[in-house]
């Protein structure tokens, strides 16, 4: 018979880099928790983890096993929340996490408005480089770009388009590209995050634009892929973005990020008669947790900040 001590060792053990930093988290000496593990293994006739000198791995029966624990802790802390009437307070703790740039700038503020509004509600914001897919111990994960092969129940928030920008400077210095092959001649700026490829820019022409076009030749034209060769890279799209304000060169950011600068005239779109591919703002729930009272209400909160998005562009 599993206990709910069993589920709380196997999700330690997931986020814990170590069997020793999982056993401070539960707050239990390592021997003891090592006991615990292999009476667990023993009860699943499982190997759950592999130990070395240094650092513990969950195998792939581990992993799956601290993906269900997690589920079912998830969905017996919802329990309360499930029965309670709309008009009472909320409890407990949210967990949110967020990338650097767009949590410091935009969730932060929000997360503050929103703890002022349900005082007795705990919050814990996690600002990560990349908080999708690593973080499936939060219960509200702020994404910005496309999702791919998630399990997690994704609702949009705000659309972010990505836009080609340069300071009037550089412009004035080495010309505007006209087409995307003229950045081959340019200073680029990359911003490495993720593990995406970031120096193959896709580009394409307006739908409209394309819809236009007379025959599959032009259609082709409507579209142009530009492998670039950056002269500057920067893991922070915040320093990216003050690297192209200071004339370093173009740099490809997310509109809620440029907008500031490019109004302010530090920054200017080139290349504007072109579009690339949109990175929306999207929050991620566990299935499981979808329905609380806290993340429900959470999430209403963003989009009524945000501006939720039209349905039929959801």
């Amino acid at each position: 018979m599993l206990r709910i001590e069993d589920l709380q060792l196997a999700v330690a053990l997931a986020q814990a880099p170590s069997l020793s930093a999982a056993a401070r988290a539960l707050n239990v000496t390592p021997p003891a928790l090592s006991m615990r593990l292999r009476k667990l293994e023993s009860t699943l006739d499982l190997a759950l983890a592999v130990r070395t000198a240094r650092r513990l791995r969950l195998t792939p029966e581990g992993e799956r096993f601290a993906r269900e624990a997690a589920a079912l802790l998830a969905g017996l802390e919802a329990l309360p929340q499930s029965f309670q009437r709309n008009d009472r307070k909320l409890t407990g703790t949210l967990r949110i996490a967020a990338p650097f740039g767009y949590g410091r700038q935009r969730i932060a503020p929000m997360l503050a408005r929103f703890a002022r509004l349900h005082p007795s509600l705990g919050l814990q914001l996690d600002l990560r480089e990349t908080p999708w897919p690593d973080r499936h111990d939060s219960d509200v994960v702020i994404h910005i770009g496309v999702v791919r092969d998630s399990s997690w129940v994704a609702r949009t928030l705000a659309f972010n388009e990505r836009w080609l920008c340069a300071s009037p400077g550089y412009l004035r210095t080495h010309g505007a590209p006209q087409e995307p092959r003229d950045l081959l001649k340019h200073c680029c700026i990359s911003i490495r995050e993720n593990e995406e490829d970031v120096t193959l820019w896709h580009f394409h022409r307006p739908a409209a634009v394309a819809a236009q076009a007379a025959d599959a030749a032009q259609r082709q034209k409507a579209r142009e892929t530009v492998r670039i060769v950056p002269a500057y890279t920067c893991n922070d799209g915040t320093v990216a973005r003050e690297w192209a304000e200071q004339g370093l060169g173009l740099v490809l950011r997310s509109e809620w990020d440029a907008a500031e600068s490019i109004a302010q005239g530090t920054l200017v779109r080139v290349l504007d008669d072109w579009e690339l591919d949109s990175a929306p703002v999207t929050a991620l729930v566990p299935t499981r947790q979808g329905r609380t009272a806290r993340v429900q209400a959470l999430l209403q909160f963003f989009e009524k900040s945000l501006g939720k998005p039209p349905a039929m562009r959801r």
